[in-house]
């Protein structure tokens, strides 16, 4: 009697289950504006009017990420008795903060076991990211984007101005009323090597002045498509390839072109996109020239650190091997063998020639990359 062959059943993708989780999150049912949404003006203006999102986008990196950010609040709330994942709210906006370190007088309001173990010196908002290697060097050079710059001071206005959200778990804190926040950190990860860099600056009014402003006019729109885009789109844009919002706002690709064909409608448009093509080139055209100089310039350098930049060279002389073909003629003689030889179509065709001979010809089609050239006109 045989022995039945089991099938094996075909193992899900992991991801299935943790987009699934994630989807379950309160943050991604929220359908408020949140703090962490004020990456693009296009975007916010859809949260702000209520619109269902239109793409489902499964981002291992971005949930790869959320694991760490839990992990790490969570040994520093045990360790350090830190305040992390706390909320705050107005009738506009709400977010969860990452990290509040409240300084000593502010602390001693609370009871003991809200404590910090050590206390900061002056009260602190924190918010983590994490980076891949491939924008690691641009987390330590720029520090902070625009729009990670406007979520954390959005947390700060809204500790300073209203204090922390009065909801289960928090009715403690919401009672300490607004919080004097002095200090924002932002402190950044590497997901590949778990390296760590620190940015810290000082609350600014004046910044947060203007993130109130860029609130108000997603709020004043009537309909999302009045607020700009903030980005190019996807496909040259991360931050548009995965949006929830992407198709509302771009449309779907038409005829195999990109997207981003589908915002122009007349001739008008044309012109308006070439002055900015144009505009582009001319600044990419003096940066270029600034690139040659420079890598001109410190020629003789050699390679280490010079101060905030690192100096190294890369694509120098390299020794390799490569098949010695008279070496191996010498060998395929000995062992009189037939030389392998590849047809030599120009000394065919300059036969045929000469012989008078018509050259047979064949239609041969070449697809290449399809280039832009945009020249300057007289009126």
């Amino acid at each position: 009697m045989s022995t039945p062959v089991l099938e094996r059943p075909e193992s899900p993708s992991i991801w299935i289950a943790a987009d699934a989780v994630d989807q379950a999150r309160p943050r991604s049912r929220q359908r408020q504006l949140g703090a962490s949404d004020l990456v693009c003006e296009r975007r916010a203006a859809y949260i702000h009017h209520g619109w269902e999102p239109t793409d489902h986008i499964v981002s291992p990196a971005a949930m790869l990420g959320t694991y760490i950010h839990e992990g790490l609040t969570t040994a520093a709330r045990r360790e350090f008795g830190w305040l992390v994942e706390k909320r705050v709210a107005d009738e506009v906006i709400r977010g969860s903060i990452d990290v509040v370190q409240l300084d000593r007088v502010t602390a001693r309001q609370l009871p003991r076991r809200l404590r910090p173990r050590v206390p900061a010196d002056v009260t602190t908002v924190e918010d983590i990211k994490t980076r891949t290697t491939y924008r690691w060097d641009e987390a330590i050079r720029y520090g902070a984007t625009p729009g990670e710059i406007r979520q954390v001071m959005t947390y700060t206005r809204l500790l300073r101005t209203v204090g922390f959200a009065d909801t289960d778990g928090q009715r403690v804190l919401a009672r300490l009323g607004p919080i004097p926040v002095e200090r924002i950190r932002l402190r950044f990860i590497n997901r590949d090597s778990g390296e760590e860099f620190v940015q810290e600056i000082p609350y600014d009014p004046a910044a947060a002045e203007e993130t109130v402003w860029w609130l108000e006019r997603i709020t004043e729109t009537e309909h999302p498509e009045q607020a700009p885009r903030t980005f190019y789109g996807p496909g040259i844009d991360p931050q548009c390839d995965f949006c929830p919002f992407a198709t509302a706002c771009w449309g779907t690709p038409a005829n195999g072109r990109p997207v981003q064909a589908n915002i122009v409608h007349n001739d008008e448009d044309v012109a308006r996109c070439l002055a900015d093509y144009v505009a582009a080139h001319e600044q990419w055209s003096k940066a270029d020239r600034t690139k040659k100089f420079v890598r001109k310039a410190v020629d003789g350098a050699d390679e280490g650190r010079y101060g905030r930049n690192a100096l190294s060279w890369q694509g120098s002389e390299k020794t390799e091997k490569k098949p010695d073909v008279r070496a191996m003629i010498e060998i395929f003689e000995t062992l009189d063998a037939p030389i392998p030889t590849v047809p030599d179509a120009d000394r065919m065709v300059r036969a045929l020639i000469t012989a008078g001979i018509p050259v047979p010809l064949r239609q041969v089609t070449k697809k290449g990359t399809r280039r832009i050239a945009v020249k300057a006109v007289r009126e």
